[in-house]
């Protein structure tokens, strides 16, 4: 007997008109829509595709799920950029509003203004911006849509996923070659413009939303110089939807270059030793032999054609293991029988780019500027390739910043020796010398900040996610939260120094509406239980890491001391 389900649409909404975007209770409203996303999984899992539309409708016309979908699009680092309207959401007002104008019917997408932002090999990609209301409208079913790619997803996918990464891919190479009795061959392949050529016919067709409204994103078109072009293929990157849409669109090509494992023995082993791991529209597929390799090239070649999509045959190549490849800022390879990760190259070369231009077009500036300026990069760089074999590159990289930050200080005095610089700007910390930094008083105490080298980033090796987990399925619930301790607890990447210890302190929990801060893509913002107008302190006791809208909403209601104690 089917389950019968009672739909509640938006004309009973849990606020009245007269109260505000901050009266709206985050809590319950985060609560009910992981509940509809579970009951999708479910769905989902169980093949009731009945089921699973109607939950879908639910969760598109719900209240909450427009409220959570207006909040993702206010908060994230691009609210600030406008559409070809020119409109954004700054005010709590204008939020709460927008929220009653995410309707289906009558609903019309404008289109997209269209940016270029420039890639690694000079060349310009274009980004596709959609209005506010677009971008919320795609988040809005962008909730209903994920649950649904997270359970059918490809087990070796990494990119564009809650809670899987870079390095996840990395292990999961590594685990397919580092042994000697592992693939030796490998199929490095890339797509040509995939987020651009991807058939508008095979996703409408295939993805399992509202046809009439994924139609019209895809048809809106883009603005460029006051001129409209039309959009025949393809999906905006700059979309909110589109790296889901292009994931769903590539999952299925680990299980079409997986049928042609022709050899298996009698022990179930995969005597081809075919493995795909892909990270969005990038992938390699290990493989015995060349011939082999050759052979899955052209089974990932057919399987891209009927999605509208082509291999680049310029940069998609067959590689021994001992002669390397690099994917995803890293090279592979085995040096004498040892298979080792080191950053790539090429990365390195742009990340050295990057700092002497920063420093370069930092001259006349302070010393305080430079470090405050240099220190984020040189953080977030080395903690993306520390799980690596990256020890020997920070001590080259840092070689060449000190190299960069001495031509500066004798840029800026050129009139002064060279004791005089050194002395100036270079200090001795404990055993080490030539340390960047300066002093300032902390407490009636001399403390020298100095500039963050590369080599003082200890390797920590990362722990592969599990190819089951499923961020939106309750059983998983404890996997990701003790997993996402663990990598604040591993990393400064995207928290540190009191934010971090707060963070740990607290298990990642906003005290205000009880879900995890996600550090490397939430808003979050430090309160002081006790302002210090009224003589709190900055101690650990007295404040608290909340997540930017809660911490507004907490402010605006003047509720003091409200929070509970840790």
């Amino acid at each position: 007997m089917r389950e019968v389900i009672e739909v509640k649409t938006t004309s009973t909404a849990p606020v009245t008109p007269n109260d505000g975007w901050h009266e709206i209770d985050w809590k319950v409203a985060e609560q009910k829509v992981r509940r509809l996303q579970a009951r999708i999984v479910k769905a989902t899992q169980e093949n009731d595709h009945r089921k699973l539309r109607k939950l879908q409708w639910i969760l598109t016309h719900s209240f909450y799920a427009k409220a959570i979908s207006v909040k993702r699009v206010t908060e994230n680092k691009g609210a600030r950029t406008s559409g070809v309207d020119g409109a954004t959401w700054n005010t709590p007002t204008q939020k709460y509003r927008a929220i009653s104008s995410l309707k289906r019917h009558g609903y019309k997408p404008k289109p997209l203004r269209r940016v270029y932002i420039p890639k690694a090999n000079g060349k310009q990609r274009p980004l596709g911006i959609p209005t506010m209301k677009d971008r919320a409208m795609q988040a809005l079913y962008l909730l209903a849509l994920e649950p649904i790619a997270e359970t059918k997803a490809d087990p070796n996918s990494y990119g564009f996923r809650k809670g899987w990464s870079t390095a996840d891919a990395a292990a999961q190479l590594f685990t397919c070659q580092a042994s000697k009795d592992r693939a030796q061959w490998v199929l490095e392949a890339d797509i040509t413009g995939c987020f651009d050529n991807i058939s508008h016919e095979w996703l409408i067709n295939n993805i399992p939303m509202d046809r009439v409204v994924l139609g019209k994103w895809l048809k809106a078109g883009y603005m460029e110089k006051l001129s409209l072009f039309p959009t025949e293929a393809g999906t905006p990157q700059g979309g909110i939807i589109s790296p889901t849409l292009v994931n769903m669109a590539l999952d299925g090509l680990e299980a079409a270059v997986l049928k042609d494992r022709t050899k298996v023995s009698k022990k179930g082993k995969n005597v081809n030793k075919i493995n795909c791991v892909r990270y969005a529209d990038d992938f390699v597929i290990t493989a015995a032999d060349e011939a082999t390799a050759l052979k899955v090239k052209e089974t990932a070649r057919v399987f891209l054609e009927e999605r509208g999509l082509t291999l680049s045959e310029e940069k998609t190549k067959v590689v021994h293991i001992e002669e390397g490849f690099d994917f995803l800022g890293w090279n592979f390879r085995k040096y004498s029988g040892k298979y080792l990760t080191k950053p790539a190259k090429k990365n390195v070369a742009a990340h050295l780019k990057k700092i002497r231009e920063t420093i370069k077009n930092l001259n006349g500036q302070s010393q305080e500027v430079v470090i405050a300026t240099l220190n984020p990069i040189i953080r977030g760089w080395a903690n993306y390739h520390a799980g690596m074999v990256s020890k020997e590159t920070f001590g080259k990289v840092d070689k060449e910043i000190w190299t960069a930050l001495w031509k500066w200080a004798r840029r800026i005095h050129p009139k002064k020796g060279r004791k005089w610089v050194k002395d100036r700007y270079w200090h001795t910390k404990g055993a080490r010398n030539w340390v960047f930094g300066y002093y300032k008083k902390v407490k009636g105490e001399k403390q020298l900040v100095e500039l963050i080298k590369h080599a003082a980033t200890p390797i920590v090796r990362h722990v592969k996610v599990k190819s089951e987990a499923n961020p939106f399925d309750p059983q998983w619930e404890q996997y990701w939260e003790q997993r996402a301790i663990r990598a604040v607890k591993d990393s400064d990447q995207h928290l540190y120094g009191q934010a971090k210890s707060l963070w740990l302190q607290q298990k990642g929990i906003c005290p205000v509406c009880m879900q995890m801060i996600q550090p490397e893509s939430d808003e979050f913002n430090i309160h002081h239980v006790i302002p210090k107008t009224l003589g709190g302190n900055n101690t650990l006791k007295n404040t608290r890491l909340l997540h930017g809208n809660c911490h507004r909403q907490l402010h605006s209601k003047n509720k003091i001391g409200a929070l509970p104690a840790l």
